[in-house]
Protein backbone atom coordinates (compact mmCIF):
# COMPACT_ATOMS: atom_id res chain seq x y z
CA UNK A 1 0.00 0.00 0.00
CA UNK A 2 1.22 3.03 -0.97
CA UNK A 3 2.11 5.43 2.31
CA UNK A 4 3.95 8.39 3.92
CA UNK A 5 5.56 9.10 7.00
CA UNK A 6 3.60 11.60 9.36
CA UNK A 7 5.38 15.03 9.85
CA UNK A 8 7.79 15.20 12.75
CA UNK A 9 9.38 18.84 12.56
CA UNK A 10 8.39 22.48 13.69
CA UNK A 11 9.69 24.49 10.29
CA UNK A 12 10.45 27.40 12.63
CA UNK A 13 13.96 27.85 13.30
CA UNK A 14 14.96 31.17 15.20
CA UNK A 15 17.40 33.88 13.97
CA UNK A 16 20.04 32.99 16.29
CA UNK A 17 22.00 30.32 15.44
CA UNK A 18 23.25 29.64 18.44
CA UNK A 19 19.76 29.55 20.18
CA UNK A 20 18.30 26.69 22.23
CA UNK A 21 15.44 26.87 20.14
CA UNK A 22 17.55 26.65 16.49
CA UNK A 23 18.89 23.53 18.51
CA UNK A 24 15.91 21.78 18.72
CA UNK A 25 14.62 22.78 15.44
CA UNK A 26 17.32 20.91 13.90
CA UNK A 27 17.27 17.54 16.16
CA UNK A 28 13.37 17.55 14.61
CA UNK A 29 14.15 18.53 11.42
CA UNK A 30 14.28 14.76 9.77
CA UNK A 31 12.36 14.54 6.99
CA UNK A 32 9.55 11.97 6.01
CA UNK A 33 11.73 10.38 3.15
CA UNK A 34 14.27 9.12 5.66
CA UNK A 35 11.89 7.04 7.68
CA UNK A 36 9.64 3.56 7.43
CA UNK A 37 6.86 4.11 4.56
CA UNK A 38 4.03 3.35 7.11
CA UNK A 39 1.11 5.97 7.01
CA UNK A 40 -1.36 4.98 4.23
CA UNK A 41 -2.36 7.63 1.68
CA UNK A 42 -5.93 8.58 1.28
CA UNK A 43 -7.48 6.33 -1.03
CA UNK A 44 -9.14 8.69 -2.92
CA UNK A 45 -6.05 11.14 -2.97
CA UNK A 46 -5.83 12.95 -5.92
CA UNK A 47 -2.01 12.73 -6.23
CA UNK A 48 -1.69 9.11 -5.44
CA UNK A 49 -0.67 7.79 -8.76
CA UNK A 50 2.19 9.96 -8.53
CA UNK A 51 3.77 9.64 -5.08
CA UNK A 52 7.19 8.19 -5.29
CA UNK A 53 9.09 8.39 -2.06
CA UNK A 54 12.39 7.54 -3.62
CA UNK A 55 11.56 10.51 -6.26
CA UNK A 56 14.21 13.37 -6.95
CA UNK A 57 14.98 16.21 -8.60
CA UNK A 58 17.43 19.38 -8.72
CA UNK A 59 16.80 22.42 -7.24
CA UNK A 60 16.27 24.23 -11.04
CA UNK A 61 13.29 21.43 -11.72
CA UNK A 62 11.47 22.84 -8.35
CA UNK A 63 12.24 26.25 -9.22
CA UNK A 64 10.78 25.61 -13.09
CA UNK A 65 7.30 23.73 -11.64
CA UNK A 66 7.16 26.50 -8.64
CA UNK A 67 7.18 29.71 -11.70
CA UNK A 68 4.73 27.44 -13.39
CA UNK A 69 2.57 27.41 -10.87
CA UNK A 70 3.07 31.33 -9.76
CA UNK A 71 2.31 32.21 -13.58
CA UNK A 72 -0.66 29.69 -13.99
CA UNK A 73 -2.13 29.10 -10.33
CA UNK A 74 -1.46 32.28 -8.06
CA UNK A 75 -1.61 34.99 -10.96
CA UNK A 76 -4.88 34.22 -11.03
CA UNK A 77 -5.99 33.99 -7.57
CA UNK A 78 -4.59 37.35 -7.34
CA UNK A 79 -6.93 38.29 -9.89
CA UNK A 80 -10.01 37.01 -8.37
CA UNK A 81 -8.92 38.24 -4.90
CA UNK A 82 -8.73 42.03 -6.90
CA UNK A 83 -12.42 41.59 -8.05
CA UNK A 84 -13.54 40.79 -4.41
CA UNK A 85 -11.12 44.15 -3.36
CA UNK A 86 -12.65 46.35 -5.90
CA UNK A 87 -16.47 45.02 -5.58
CA UNK A 88 -15.69 45.43 -1.96
CA UNK A 89 -13.99 48.81 -1.50
CA UNK A 90 -15.43 51.12 -4.19
CA UNK A 91 -17.55 51.88 -1.44
CA UNK A 92 -15.30 54.16 -0.33
CA UNK A 93 -15.09 56.22 -3.87
CA UNK A 94 -18.92 56.11 -3.78
CA UNK A 95 -19.46 58.17 -0.32
CA UNK A 96 -17.17 60.75 -2.04
CA UNK A 97 -19.34 61.35 -4.46
CA UNK A 98 -22.01 61.28 -2.06
CA UNK A 99 -23.82 58.39 -2.21
CA UNK A 100 -25.06 59.17 1.33
CA UNK A 101 -26.75 62.34 0.63
CA UNK A 102 -28.35 60.52 -2.65
CA UNK A 103 -29.89 57.50 -0.34
CA UNK A 104 -30.83 60.45 1.92
CA UNK A 105 -28.64 58.28 5.03
CA UNK A 106 -26.36 59.81 7.49
CA UNK A 107 -23.05 57.96 8.52
CA UNK A 108 -24.24 56.48 11.60
CA UNK A 109 -26.90 54.35 8.85
CA UNK A 110 -22.93 53.37 6.38
CA UNK A 111 -21.56 52.33 9.75
CA UNK A 112 -24.86 50.15 10.07
CA UNK A 113 -24.55 49.27 6.75
CA UNK A 114 -20.92 47.77 7.06
CA UNK A 115 -21.78 46.17 10.13
CA UNK A 116 -24.19 44.02 7.99
CA UNK A 117 -21.46 43.39 5.56
CA UNK A 118 -19.36 42.62 8.25
CA UNK A 119 -21.34 40.22 9.70
CA UNK A 120 -23.20 39.02 6.69
CA UNK A 121 -18.91 38.12 5.82
CA UNK A 122 -17.84 36.46 8.99
CA UNK A 123 -20.90 34.15 9.17
CA UNK A 124 -20.56 32.85 5.69
CA UNK A 125 -16.69 31.74 6.12
CA UNK A 126 -17.24 28.31 7.89
CA UNK A 127 -20.29 27.16 5.67
CA UNK A 128 -18.13 28.56 2.32
CA UNK A 129 -15.09 26.52 3.79
CA UNK A 130 -17.24 23.35 4.47
CA UNK A 131 -18.53 23.45 0.89
CA UNK A 132 -15.09 24.09 -0.42
CA UNK A 133 -14.05 20.84 0.96
CA UNK A 134 -17.15 19.41 -0.52
CA UNK A 135 -17.54 20.39 -3.84
CA UNK A 136 -13.70 21.14 -4.82
CA UNK A 137 -12.36 25.00 -4.53
CA UNK A 138 -12.31 24.98 -8.34
CA UNK A 139 -16.46 24.64 -8.88
CA UNK A 140 -17.51 26.44 -5.55
CA UNK A 141 -15.21 29.89 -5.78
CA UNK A 142 -16.36 30.70 -9.17
CA UNK A 143 -19.93 30.36 -8.00
CA UNK A 144 -19.25 32.93 -5.08
CA UNK A 145 -17.44 35.19 -7.42
CA UNK A 146 -20.49 34.96 -10.01
CA UNK A 147 -23.22 35.77 -7.40
CA UNK A 148 -20.82 38.82 -5.64
CA UNK A 149 -20.71 40.25 -9.01
CA UNK A 150 -24.02 40.10 -9.84
CA UNK A 151 -25.20 41.66 -6.26
CA UNK A 152 -22.22 44.29 -6.51
CA UNK A 153 -24.12 45.21 -10.22
CA UNK A 154 -27.29 45.76 -8.67
CA UNK A 155 -25.75 48.18 -5.71
CA UNK A 156 -25.97 50.82 -9.03
CA UNK A 157 -29.84 50.85 -8.66
CA UNK A 158 -30.33 51.62 -4.99
CA UNK A 159 -32.39 54.22 -4.01
CA UNK A 160 -32.50 54.18 -0.37
CA UNK A 161 -31.16 52.69 2.87
CA UNK A 162 -33.46 49.46 2.72
CA UNK A 163 -31.62 48.97 -0.50
CA UNK A 164 -28.25 49.55 0.64
CA UNK A 165 -28.81 47.10 3.82
CA UNK A 166 -29.73 44.05 2.00
CA UNK A 167 -26.92 44.24 -1.22
CA UNK A 168 -24.33 44.98 1.61
CA UNK A 169 -25.63 41.68 3.53
CA UNK A 170 -25.97 39.47 0.15
CA UNK A 171 -22.18 41.08 -0.76
CA UNK A 172 -21.20 39.89 3.03
CA UNK A 173 -22.52 36.27 2.69
CA UNK A 174 -21.35 35.60 -1.01
CA UNK A 175 -18.01 37.09 -0.53
CA UNK A 176 -17.34 35.88 2.76
CA UNK A 177 -15.95 31.98 1.76
CA UNK A 178 -13.52 33.37 -1.13
CA UNK A 179 -10.46 34.01 1.11
CA UNK A 180 -10.02 31.02 3.25
CA UNK A 181 -11.18 29.28 0.05
CA UNK A 182 -8.85 30.33 -2.01
CA UNK A 183 -5.75 29.89 0.90
CA UNK A 184 -6.57 26.12 1.20
CA UNK A 185 -6.51 25.69 -2.83
CA UNK A 186 -2.98 27.48 -2.85
CA UNK A 187 -1.89 25.22 0.09
CA UNK A 188 -2.34 22.38 -2.43
CA UNK A 189 0.62 23.26 -4.44
CA UNK A 190 3.17 25.41 -2.18
CA UNK A 191 5.22 24.39 1.29
CA UNK A 192 4.11 26.14 4.20
CA UNK A 193 7.28 27.81 4.04
CA UNK A 194 6.40 29.17 0.60
CA UNK A 195 3.38 30.42 1.51
CA UNK A 196 3.89 33.30 3.81
CA UNK A 197 5.67 35.50 0.93
CA UNK A 198 2.55 34.33 -1.54
CA UNK A 199 0.00 35.35 0.30
CA UNK A 200 2.32 38.48 0.84
CA UNK A 201 1.59 38.74 -3.08
CA UNK A 202 -2.12 38.12 -2.78
CA UNK A 203 -2.67 40.33 0.17
CA UNK A 204 -0.90 43.00 -1.93
CA UNK A 205 -2.92 42.43 -4.49
CA UNK A 206 -5.64 43.80 -1.97
CA UNK A 207 -4.20 47.36 -1.79
CA UNK A 208 -2.95 47.24 -5.63
CA UNK A 209 -6.64 47.04 -6.15
CA UNK A 210 -7.13 50.26 -3.69
CA UNK A 211 -4.94 51.84 -5.86
CA UNK A 212 -6.41 51.02 -9.04
CA UNK A 213 -10.02 51.44 -7.29
CA UNK A 214 -9.29 54.77 -6.88
CA UNK A 215 -8.20 55.50 -10.58
CA UNK A 216 -11.31 54.46 -11.66
CA UNK A 217 -13.40 55.50 -8.92
CA UNK A 218 -12.21 59.18 -9.85
CA UNK A 219 -12.98 58.61 -13.32
CA UNK A 220 -16.63 56.72 -13.28
CA UNK A 221 -18.06 58.83 -10.81
CA UNK A 222 -17.29 61.80 -13.16
CA UNK A 223 -19.92 60.38 -15.27
CA UNK A 224 -22.28 61.59 -12.87
CA UNK A 225 -25.51 62.82 -15.09
CA UNK A 226 -24.99 60.58 -17.54
CA UNK A 227 -28.21 59.48 -18.67
CA UNK A 228 -29.46 60.75 -15.18
CA UNK A 229 -27.95 58.75 -12.96
CA UNK A 230 -25.12 59.70 -9.94
CA UNK A 231 -21.51 58.90 -10.55
CA UNK A 232 -21.03 55.99 -7.70
CA UNK A 233 -24.10 54.45 -10.10
CA UNK A 234 -21.70 53.70 -13.02
CA UNK A 235 -18.76 52.71 -10.47
CA UNK A 236 -20.64 50.05 -9.17
CA UNK A 237 -22.04 48.86 -13.05
CA UNK A 238 -19.16 48.76 -14.59
CA UNK A 239 -16.88 46.98 -12.10
CA UNK A 240 -19.45 44.60 -11.11
CA UNK A 241 -19.78 43.40 -14.74
CA UNK A 242 -16.29 43.09 -14.86
CA UNK A 243 -15.81 40.89 -12.07
CA UNK A 244 -19.23 38.68 -13.14
CA UNK A 245 -17.03 37.75 -16.51
CA UNK A 246 -13.89 37.02 -14.60
CA UNK A 247 -16.15 34.84 -12.21
CA UNK A 248 -17.53 32.99 -15.30
CA UNK A 249 -13.90 32.40 -16.69
CA UNK A 250 -13.06 31.14 -13.45
CA UNK A 251 -15.07 28.15 -13.31
CA UNK A 252 -13.28 26.91 -16.94
CA UNK A 253 -9.94 27.85 -15.84
CA UNK A 254 -9.65 26.23 -11.73
CA UNK A 255 -8.09 23.10 -11.76
CA UNK A 256 -9.19 20.29 -9.87
CA UNK A 257 -5.42 19.54 -8.62
CA UNK A 258 -1.92 20.09 -9.44
CA UNK A 259 -2.77 16.57 -11.32
CA UNK A 260 -5.86 17.61 -12.26
CA UNK A 261 -5.23 19.98 -14.96
CA UNK A 262 -6.64 18.77 -18.23
CA UNK A 263 -9.79 20.76 -19.44
CA UNK A 264 -11.31 24.26 -21.60
CA UNK A 265 -9.28 26.81 -20.74
CA UNK A 266 -6.11 24.47 -19.81
CA UNK A 267 -5.55 22.78 -22.89
CA UNK A 268 -6.10 18.98 -23.29
CA UNK A 269 -2.57 18.14 -22.50
CA UNK A 270 -2.79 20.09 -18.92
CA UNK A 271 -0.37 23.01 -17.64
CA UNK A 272 2.40 19.85 -16.34
CA UNK A 273 3.63 16.76 -18.02
CA UNK A 274 4.29 14.07 -15.63
CA UNK A 275 7.75 14.82 -14.40
CA UNK A 276 6.41 17.82 -13.45
CA UNK A 277 3.09 16.30 -11.55
CA UNK A 278 5.88 13.90 -9.64
CA UNK A 279 7.87 16.94 -7.93
CA UNK A 280 4.75 18.90 -7.22
CA UNK A 281 2.84 16.13 -5.03
CA UNK A 282 5.99 14.97 -3.97
CA UNK A 283 7.73 17.94 -2.55
CA UNK A 284 4.18 18.60 -0.98
CA UNK A 285 3.99 15.51 0.87
CA UNK A 286 7.31 15.40 1.91
CA UNK A 287 6.78 19.22 3.45
CA UNK A 288 3.27 18.16 5.29
CA UNK A 289 2.72 14.39 4.98
CA UNK A 290 -1.09 15.01 6.49
CA UNK A 291 -2.45 16.44 2.73
CA UNK A 292 -1.82 12.87 1.40
CA UNK A 293 -4.14 11.11 4.34
CA UNK A 294 -6.94 13.50 3.35
CA UNK A 295 -8.76 13.88 0.11
CA UNK A 296 -9.38 17.60 -1.27
CA UNK A 297 -12.89 17.25 -1.27
CA UNK A 298 -13.03 15.22 2.43
CA UNK A 299 -15.71 16.73 3.63
CA UNK A 300 -15.57 18.92 7.35
CA UNK A 301 -16.78 17.29 10.80
CA UNK A 302 -18.27 18.92 13.77
CA UNK A 303 -15.47 17.07 15.15
CA UNK A 304 -12.92 19.03 13.08
CA UNK A 305 -14.73 22.66 13.83
CA UNK A 306 -14.52 21.96 17.51
CA UNK A 307 -11.13 21.18 17.38
CA UNK A 308 -10.29 23.96 15.65
CA UNK A 309 -12.36 26.64 17.00
CA UNK A 310 -10.96 25.21 20.71
CA UNK A 311 -7.09 24.55 19.76
CA UNK A 312 -5.17 26.45 22.56
CA UNK A 313 -2.64 26.76 20.54
CA UNK A 314 -4.89 29.26 18.06
CA UNK A 315 -6.37 30.79 20.83
CA UNK A 316 -4.40 34.31 21.11
CA UNK A 317 -4.11 34.45 17.44
CA UNK A 318 -7.96 34.65 16.91
CA UNK A 319 -8.01 37.08 19.69
CA UNK A 320 -5.09 39.33 17.81
CA UNK A 321 -6.91 38.38 14.19
CA UNK A 322 -9.84 40.46 16.05
CA UNK A 323 -8.36 43.23 17.64
CA UNK A 324 -5.36 43.88 15.86
CA UNK A 325 -6.65 45.77 12.48
CA UNK A 326 -9.29 47.66 14.24
CA UNK A 327 -7.06 51.01 14.67
CA UNK A 328 -6.50 51.18 10.47
CA UNK A 329 -9.52 49.47 9.79
CA UNK A 330 -11.46 52.58 11.13
CA UNK A 331 -9.62 55.32 9.85
CA UNK A 332 -9.27 53.53 6.41
CA UNK A 333 -12.99 53.37 6.35
CA UNK A 334 -13.33 56.96 6.42
CA UNK A 335 -10.31 58.15 4.58
CA UNK A 336 -11.56 59.84 1.60
CA UNK A 337 -14.50 61.22 3.87
CA UNK A 338 -12.00 62.57 6.05
CA UNK A 339 -10.11 63.89 2.94
CA UNK A 340 -13.50 65.28 1.52
CA UNK A 341 -13.71 66.97 4.39
CA UNK A 342 -10.53 68.62 4.64
CA UNK A 343 -11.94 70.88 1.33
CA UNK A 344 -10.66 68.64 -1.78
CA UNK A 345 -12.80 67.57 -4.85
CA UNK A 346 -14.43 63.96 -5.62
CA UNK A 347 -11.68 63.78 -8.42
CA UNK A 348 -8.61 64.19 -5.74
CA UNK A 349 -10.40 63.11 -3.01
CA UNK A 350 -10.29 59.69 -4.90
CA UNK A 351 -6.87 59.98 -6.41
CA UNK A 352 -5.34 60.82 -2.79
CA UNK A 353 -6.45 57.71 -0.90
CA UNK A 354 -4.33 55.64 -3.07
CA UNK A 355 -0.94 55.99 -1.78
CA UNK A 356 -1.71 54.56 1.35
CA UNK A 357 -2.33 51.41 -0.55
CA UNK A 358 0.86 51.94 -1.81
CA UNK A 359 2.44 52.46 1.32
CA UNK A 360 0.85 49.33 2.79
CA UNK A 361 2.33 47.36 -0.61
CA UNK A 362 5.92 48.28 -0.23
CA UNK A 363 5.56 48.05 4.02
CA UNK A 364 3.50 44.28 4.21
CA UNK A 365 6.51 43.23 1.65
CA UNK A 366 9.02 43.96 3.32
CA UNK A 367 7.73 42.66 6.99
CA UNK A 368 6.68 39.51 4.90
CA UNK A 369 9.81 38.96 3.33
CA UNK A 370 12.13 39.48 5.99
CA UNK A 371 9.39 36.77 8.42
CA UNK A 372 10.15 34.49 5.87
CA UNK A 373 14.12 34.87 5.41
CA UNK A 374 14.75 35.33 9.58
CA UNK A 375 11.65 32.14 9.78
CA UNK A 376 9.79 34.18 12.75
CA UNK A 377 6.38 34.86 12.87
CA UNK A 378 5.78 36.95 16.18
CA UNK A 379 8.69 39.06 16.25
CA UNK A 380 8.43 40.64 12.80
CA UNK A 381 4.55 41.10 13.31
CA UNK A 382 5.21 42.53 16.45
CA UNK A 383 7.34 44.84 14.57
CA UNK A 384 4.67 45.81 12.17
CA UNK A 385 2.47 46.35 15.05
CA UNK A 386 4.65 48.75 16.65
CA UNK A 387 4.62 51.08 13.45
CA UNK A 388 1.17 52.12 14.81
CA UNK A 389 2.34 53.84 17.91
CA UNK A 390 3.22 57.02 17.19
CA UNK A 391 0.75 57.74 14.32
CA UNK A 392 -2.53 57.01 16.62
CA UNK A 393 -1.35 58.73 19.06
CA UNK A 394 -0.67 61.88 17.23
CA UNK A 395 -3.68 61.34 16.03
CA UNK A 396 -5.37 62.57 19.08
CA UNK A 397 -3.82 65.54 18.90
CA UNK A 398 -5.17 67.08 15.74
CA UNK A 399 -6.71 70.23 15.49
CA UNK A 400 -8.91 71.86 13.29
CA UNK A 401 -6.31 74.45 12.51
CA UNK A 402 -3.79 72.42 11.52
CA UNK A 403 -2.45 72.71 7.71
CA UNK A 404 -4.60 69.97 5.92
CA UNK A 405 -2.02 68.87 4.42
CA UNK A 406 -0.49 68.02 7.54
CA UNK A 407 -3.38 65.95 8.77
CA UNK A 408 -3.57 64.06 5.34
CA UNK A 409 -0.07 62.94 5.68
CA UNK A 410 -1.00 62.10 8.81
CA UNK A 411 -4.00 60.11 8.01
CA UNK A 412 -1.91 58.61 5.01
CA UNK A 413 0.68 57.03 8.21
CA UNK A 414 -2.19 55.66 9.74
CA UNK A 415 -3.57 53.55 7.08
CA UNK A 416 -0.37 52.88 5.09
CA UNK A 417 1.60 50.48 7.60
CA UNK A 418 3.14 47.47 7.27
CA UNK A 419 0.15 45.02 7.19
CA UNK A 420 0.91 41.79 9.13
CA UNK A 421 -2.17 39.59 7.73
CA UNK A 422 -0.18 37.27 5.49
CA UNK A 423 2.22 36.55 8.35
CA UNK A 424 -0.40 35.40 10.51
CA UNK A 425 -2.38 33.30 7.79
CA UNK A 426 0.52 31.65 7.06
CA UNK A 427 1.51 31.31 10.95
CA UNK A 428 -2.09 29.93 11.35
CA UNK A 429 -1.70 27.46 8.36
CA UNK A 430 1.88 26.08 9.68
CA UNK A 431 0.84 25.56 12.85
CA UNK A 432 -2.31 23.62 12.26
CA UNK A 433 -0.66 20.57 10.86
CA UNK A 434 -3.28 18.64 8.79
CA UNK A 435 -5.37 19.56 6.24
CA UNK A 436 -8.87 19.74 7.94
CA UNK A 437 -7.45 21.48 10.66
CA UNK A 438 -6.09 24.06 8.60
CA UNK A 439 -9.54 24.59 6.81
CA UNK A 440 -11.20 24.94 10.01
CA UNK A 441 -8.28 26.95 11.72
CA UNK A 442 -7.95 29.70 8.25
CA UNK A 443 -11.79 30.28 8.49
CA UNK A 444 -11.81 30.56 11.99
CA UNK A 445 -9.30 33.51 12.00
CA UNK A 446 -11.06 35.16 9.42
CA UNK A 447 -14.40 35.01 11.22
CA UNK A 448 -12.41 36.70 13.66
CA UNK A 449 -10.75 39.42 11.48
CA UNK A 450 -14.35 40.09 10.12
CA UNK A 451 -15.52 40.33 13.65
CA UNK A 452 -12.96 43.08 14.28
CA UNK A 453 -14.00 44.93 10.71
CA UNK A 454 -17.48 44.97 12.78
CA UNK A 455 -16.42 46.46 15.84
CA UNK A 456 -14.01 49.08 13.76
CA UNK A 457 -17.44 50.34 11.49
CA UNK A 458 -19.17 51.26 14.89
CA UNK A 459 -15.47 53.24 16.87
CA UNK A 460 -16.26 56.32 14.78
CA UNK A 461 -20.04 57.46 15.49
CA UNK A 462 -21.88 61.04 14.55
CA UNK A 463 -21.87 62.57 17.88
CA UNK A 464 -17.94 62.04 17.70
CA UNK A 465 -17.46 64.27 15.35
CA UNK A 466 -15.13 65.70 13.63
CA UNK A 467 -12.15 64.69 15.17
CA UNK A 468 -13.08 61.56 16.84
CA UNK A 469 -11.75 62.42 20.12
CA UNK A 470 -13.21 59.36 22.20
CA UNK A 471 -12.87 56.59 19.49
CA UNK A 472 -9.41 57.62 18.54
CA UNK A 473 -8.35 57.01 22.65
CA UNK A 474 -10.03 53.52 21.93
CA UNK A 475 -7.71 52.89 19.19
CA UNK A 476 -4.69 53.74 20.83
CA UNK A 477 -5.77 51.14 23.81
CA UNK A 478 -5.94 48.37 21.15
CA UNK A 479 -2.81 49.60 19.83
CA UNK A 480 -0.93 48.63 22.85
CA UNK A 481 -3.23 45.57 23.66
CA UNK A 482 -2.27 43.87 20.28
CA UNK A 483 1.41 44.21 21.12
CA UNK A 484 1.36 43.14 24.38
CA UNK A 485 -1.12 40.05 22.29
CA UNK A 486 1.90 38.98 20.17
CA UNK A 487 4.42 39.13 23.27
CA UNK A 488 1.70 36.66 24.92
CA UNK A 489 1.39 34.01 21.97
CA UNK A 490 5.46 33.77 21.66
CA UNK A 491 5.46 32.86 25.13
CA UNK A 492 2.50 30.51 25.09
CA UNK A 493 4.36 28.80 21.80
CA UNK A 494 7.67 28.59 23.61
CA UNK A 495 5.78 26.79 26.54
CA UNK A 496 3.72 24.43 24.34
CA UNK A 497 7.46 23.45 22.68
CA UNK A 498 9.28 22.68 26.04
CA UNK A 499 6.47 20.68 27.40
CA UNK A 500 6.74 18.42 23.90
CA UNK A 501 10.19 18.72 24.18
CA UNK A 502 9.91 16.54 28.04
CA UNK A 503 7.70 14.77 26.98
CA UNK A 504 9.91 13.76 24.15
CA UNK A 505 13.17 13.62 25.60
CA UNK A 506 11.61 10.78 27.65
CA UNK A 507 11.57 8.58 24.87
CA UNK A 508 14.47 6.34 24.13
CA UNK A 509 15.68 6.76 20.58
CA UNK A 510 14.02 3.63 19.48
CA UNK A 511 10.62 4.82 20.99
CA UNK A 512 11.35 8.11 19.01
CA UNK A 513 11.53 6.74 15.99
CA UNK A 514 8.37 4.18 16.43
CA UNK A 515 6.31 7.21 17.22
CA UNK A 516 7.64 9.25 14.32
CA UNK A 517 6.47 6.30 12.19
CA UNK A 518 3.62 4.74 13.94
CA UNK A 519 2.48 7.30 16.36
CA UNK A 520 -1.24 8.89 16.08
CA UNK A 521 -2.27 11.06 13.39
CA UNK A 522 -3.45 14.13 15.98
CA UNK A 523 -2.12 17.34 14.29
CA UNK A 524 -0.18 19.66 16.12
CA UNK A 525 -1.22 17.55 18.99
CA UNK A 526 2.01 15.09 18.26
CA UNK A 527 4.75 15.51 20.82
CA UNK A 528 7.15 15.18 18.00
CA UNK A 529 5.61 18.39 16.39
CA UNK A 530 6.51 21.97 16.87
CA UNK A 531 4.76 25.27 17.14
CA UNK A 532 6.26 27.86 14.59
CA UNK A 533 6.51 31.13 16.60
Amino acid sequence: MTSISPAVVSHAPQASTSSPDLDLERKHSRRSEEWLVAQPLDAKYEGRHRYDPVAEWTEEEEKKVKRKIDIRVMSWMCLAFFCLQLDRGNISYALADGMLADLKVDTNTYNNGQTIFYCSFLFAELPSQMAVKYLGPERWLPVIMTCWSIVALCQAFMVNKAGFFVTRCLLGLFEGGFIPGAILFLSYFYTRKEMAIRLAAFWGTLNIANIVGACIGAGLTSMRGIHGRPGWSWLFLVEGAVTAVIGITTAFYLPGSPTQTKGYLRGKAGWFNEREEVIMVNRILRDDPSKGRTHFRSPIGLQDIKAGLLDPSMTLLYWIGLISYIPTGTVGAYLTLTIKELGFSTLKTNLMSAPAAAMTIILMSLVSWYSDKINSRALVALLGASWQIAPFIAVNFTEPTWDRWGRYVLGLVCVGYPYWHPILVSWVSENSNSVKGRACSTAFYNIFVQMGNIVASQIYRADDKPLYRRGNKILVVIVFVTLISFVAQRWILMRMNAKKEEAWSKLSTEEQEDYIVNGPDIGNKRIDFRFAY
